[in-house]
C-alpha cells in the first residue's frame, strides 16, 4: 500500500463537529502503515464544546497514534529539512485556518507543518470545513486550490438550504486523496454533489 512507511502530519483545527468523521480516517492512515504526526491548533487543544470535551478528543487521538503531538509553534518548526513530513493533511480546516494559509499567515503549529511541508515540496492535503466556503472565504479556497503542491480532499455544500455558503470535505474520500496527492495528483471530481438528506 502507498501509505506504508510515508510519514504523515494530521493537522486538525477548530471544527470540532467534523472530528467523528475524521478520526476513524486517522485509524485508517496508522492502519495502513503510515507514521502519524498530529499537529494541533491552540483551540483544538484546549477547547471544550458541545461535540466533546477536548481532552477526551485528546486521548482519543493519543490511543490512535503514539507520535507526540506537535502544539507549539517550537515543535512544528523541525518539521522542515531536519524532519520532513511524505505528507501533510489539515482535516477538519477551518475558514480562519484556509484565509490565514492563502494569506502566508503562519501562526498555528498545523499551519507552520504545512509551510514546512510545501517549503520541501511536498504534498499538502486539505479537508475544508468552513460556513463561508461559498462567501468571502470563496477566494482564499480558490488561492488554495491554485497553489502548486496542495490538494483538496473532495467537499461540497453539505446543507444548501439552511447553510448556503457551507462547504464540507467528504473525510471518507481521505485515504484516496491523500494516496493521489502523494503522486502529485488531485482526486477527481473534487466538488461534489450533495448527499440526499
Amino acid at each position: 500500500m502507498m501509505l506504508n512507511g510515508k510519514h504523515i502530519g494530521i493537522g486538525l483545527t477548530g471544527s470540532h463537529c467534523t472530528f467523528d468523521a475524521v478520526y476513524p480516517q486517522i485509524e485508517k492512515l496508522v492502519k495502513l502503515g503510515a507514521k502519524v504526526t498530529p499537529f494541533l491548533t491552540f483551540t483544538v487543544e484546549n477547547t471544550d464544546t458541545k461535540f466533546g470535551d477536548s481532552a477526551d478528543w485528546m486521548a482519543r487521538l493519543k490511543s490512535i497514534t503514539s507520535e507526540p503531538f506537535v502544539n507549539s509553534m517550537v515543535k512544528a518548526e523541525p518539521f522542515g529539512p531536519k524532519t520532513p513530513l511524505d505528507l501533510m493533511i489539515i482535516a477538519p480546516m477551518t475558514g480562519n485556518s484556509i484565509s490565514k494559509f492563502a494569506n502566508a499567515m503562519t501562526d498555528s503549529p498545523v499551519l507552520m507543518g504545512a509551510k514546512s511541508t510545501l517549503r520541501n515540496g511536498k504534498p499538502v492535503l486539505l479537508g475544508i470545513s468552513t460556513n463561508d466556503g461559498l462567501g468571502l472565504n470563496g477566494v482564499n479556497i480558490m488561492r488554495l486550490m491554485a497553489t502548486k503542491n496542495i490538494y483538496f480532499i473532495p467537499y461540497g455544500q453539505d446543507d444548501y438550504a439552511k447553510k448556503p455558503n457551507s462547504l464540507v470535505a467528504d473525510m471518507e474520500q481521505l485515504i484516496p486523496a491523500a494516496e493521489a496527492a502523494l503522486t502529485n495528483k488531485q482526486i477527481q471530481p473534487v466538488l461534489m454533489q450533495q448527499k440526499e438528506k
